[in-house]
C-alpha cells in the first residue's frame, strides 16, 4: 500500500483491448457506409440518362441498363486506339461507358419540344414483317417522324392501313399525280441525275429515291425537322460513341457549323444459309474500311472478300444524315448537297449504318423477281450498277435450287470460324448485338401486334 494505489495489470490489457476492437469495427464500418450512400446517390439519377431523352419517359422506373455487346472488345478499341491518330473521322459523345435505357413498357411518347427533331425516309416496297421492326427500332433511338414512299407490298391496303396508324408515320403513295409532280421536279432537269433516266431496275429505283428525298425535304422543313436521313428497310443505325444508344444524343453533340454526319456502313455477315429474321439473327458485320487501319484493310483484303468482286458485296461508301435548312437536296441516295454552298461534312469514328444485305437466301430470288433483263453478262450491266447484284442475278435466273444454295453458301455465308476468327482478331469482322437485343425486346412486349391489331380496331368501332 506505501507504493499508492495501482490498477491491476489484467484491467488495462482489457482496456486497450476495447479500445483496438472500437478502432477496428469503426475502420470496417466506413468504407461500407460510404459504398452505400454513392451506391443510393447513383441508384436515385446519377446515372447517363438524360431528364429530357423521350426514351426516358417510357417508364416510372427511370432505370437504365446496358445492353450485350456494346461494351467495345478489347480488340476493337486496339484498332481504334491505332486508327484515330491518321483517321479523318469524328468521335463523338462518351463511349467509354455507353448505356442504353430499357424499359419493359415501351411507351413511345415524343414531345414536341425534344430536340433536335430526326426524321427518316424511305422508299419501300417491304411488308410489315420488315417495316414495324426497322421502324420502332429507330423510335427507340430517337427518331419520332418517318415519311415512307411506298410501293407493291407496302402500299396494299393491309400493310399501308396498319402504317397509317403509327402517329409521326407519313404515308406517300406512288400515284400518277405524284410521278407528273416529281416529273416537274428541280432535280428532274438537272444533270448529274439524268445519266440515270430511263433504265430498269436498281437505276429506277436510284432516280425514284432521288426524287422521293427531294420530297422530303419539303415535308421535313413543315414538320419543323432538325435532321434528315435517308436509310433503307434493310438498314439500321448503330449509334456507337453516344453516351447512351441513342441517335438523338449522337446528333445533338454534333457541332452547330456542321450541315452533314456520315455513317460509314458494316454489312451483314451471315454464318447460316436459313436465316428467317436477319435483324434478330445476325450479329456479325464486316467493318467500313473508313473504321480500318489502311495496313488491315489492305492486308487483309484476299481473306475480307474471299473471291468477290470488292471488299463489300454491295455498296461502301455509307450514308448521310443532313441538317435541314434552306437550299438542301439530295445528292443520290447516299448523301445530301446544298444549292448555295459547300456543305460542311464530318464521318463518325464509331457509329454506323448496319447493312442485312443478301442476309437470307430468298434475297436471290426476289432481286430476280423484280427486274426484267436478261442473265447474260451485257444485258445485266443495264440493270445493276454493282459486280455482284450482277453475278447473283445470273445465278438466281439460271442456276438449280442446289447450284444457287451452293453459290451462296461459297460467296455470302462465312461457314469457315477460323477465317472469321482472324478476321474478328484483326478487327475486320466485329459483333453487335444491341439490335438484335432492342428488337426482340420489342416483339416480346407485343408492340408489333398492338400496332397490327389497331387499324382492326379502329374499324370495328367504326361499324359500330
Amino acid at each position: 500500500m506505501a507504493g499508492g494505489f495501482k490498477q491491476p495489470p489484467q484491467t488495462t490489457s482489457s482496456s486497450h483491448h476495447s479500445f483496438a476492437s472500437k478502432l477496428i469495427l469503426l475502420l470496417t464500418l466506413l468504407p461500407i457506409t460510404l459504398a452505400a450512400f454513392a451506391f443510393v446517390l447513383q441508384w436515385r439519377g446519377g446515372g447517363v440518362v438524360d431528364v429530357d431523352d423521350p426514351i426516358s419517359h417510357w417508364s416510372p422506373q427511370h432505370n437504365s441498363h446496358k445492353f450485350p455487346g456494346m461494351d467495345s472488345s478489347p480488340l476493337a478499341t486496339t484498332v481504334a486506339d491505332r486508327h484515330s491518330s491518321s483517321s479523318d473521322c469524328l468521335s463523338l459523345g462518351q463511349s467509354s461507358s455507353p448505356s442504353f435505357p430499357y424499359y419493359h413498357d415501351w411507351k413511345f411518347r415524343f414531345e414536341t419540344d425534344l430536340k433536335p427533331k430526326i426524321c427518316i425516309t424511305t422508299s419501300t416496297s417491304a411488308g410489315l414483317d420488315q417495316i414495324l421492326p426497322w421502324m420502332f427500332y429507330h423510335k427507340v433511338l430517337g427518331v419520332g417522324t418517318f415519311f415512307l414512299f411506298v410501293e407493291g407490298k407496302a402500299a396494299s391496303p393491309g400493310v399501308s392501313k396498319v402504317l397509317e396508324s403509327i402517329p409521326g408515320v407519313k404515308v406517300i403513295y406512288r400515284t400518277k399525280e405524284l410521278e407528273e409532280q416529281q416529273a416537274n421536279s428541280r432535280i428532274w432537269n438537272e444533270t448529274w441525275l439524268s445519266g440515270f433516266f430511263y433504265k430498269p431496275c436498281n437505276y429506277e429505283l436510284f432516280v425514284k429515291q432521288s426524287l422521293n428525298m427531294e420530297m422530303a425535304i419539303v415535308m421535313a422543313r413543315k414538320s419543323g425537322m432538325d435532321w434528315i436521313l435517308h436509310l433503307d428497310t434493310d438498314e439500321l443505325i448503330h449509334p456507337a460513341g453516344a453516351g447512351e444508344y441513342s441517335l438523338r444524343q449522337l446528333l445533338r453533340d454534333v457541332p452547330g457549323d456542321v450541315d452533314m454526319v456520315v455513317f460509314p456502313n458494316y454489312e451483314s455477315s451471315v454464318e447460316r444459309d436459313d436465316i428467317k429474321d436477319p435483324f434478330i439473327e445476325v450479329s456479325m458485320f464486316k467493318r467500313n474500311y473508313d473504321h480500318l487501319p489502311k495496313d488491315t484493310y489492305f492486308g487483309m483484303y484476299k481473306e475480307s472478300t474471299r473471291g468477290n468482286p470488292n471488299y463489300f458485296l454491295t455498296y461502301g461508301n455509307g450514308k448521310s444524315v443532313a441538317r435541314v435548312q434552306d437550299h438542301l437536296r439530295p445528292n443520290g441516295a447516299h448523301r445530301w448537297h446544298n444549292y448555295m454552298k459547300t456543305p460542311k461534312e464530318i464521318k463518325l469514328e464509331e457509329a454506323a449504318v448496319l447493312h442485312y444485305t443478301y442476309a437470307k437466301f430468298s434475297d436471290l430470288t426476289s432481286r430476280r423477281d423484280r427486274c426484267g433483263c436478261k442473265p447474260t453478262k451485257d444485258d445485266v450491266k443495264r440493270c445493276f450498277m454493282l459486280e455482284f447484284d450482277r453475278s447473283a442475278f445470273i445465278v438466281a435466273s439460271t442456276a438449280t435450287e442446289e447450284e444457287k444454295l451452293n453459290w451462296y453458301r461459297e460467296h455470302v455465308v462465312w461457314t469457315d470460324k477460323t477465317i472469321n476468327l482472324k478476321l474478328m482478331r484483326k478487327g475486320i469482322l466485329t459483333r453487335i448485338y444491341a439490335p438484335s437485343v432492342i428488337i426482340e425486346g420489342l416483339k416480346e412486349s407485343g408492340v408489333f401486334r398492338s400496332v397490327i391489331a389497331k387499324p382492326l380496331q379502329l374499324s370495328h368501332e367504326t361499324n359500330s
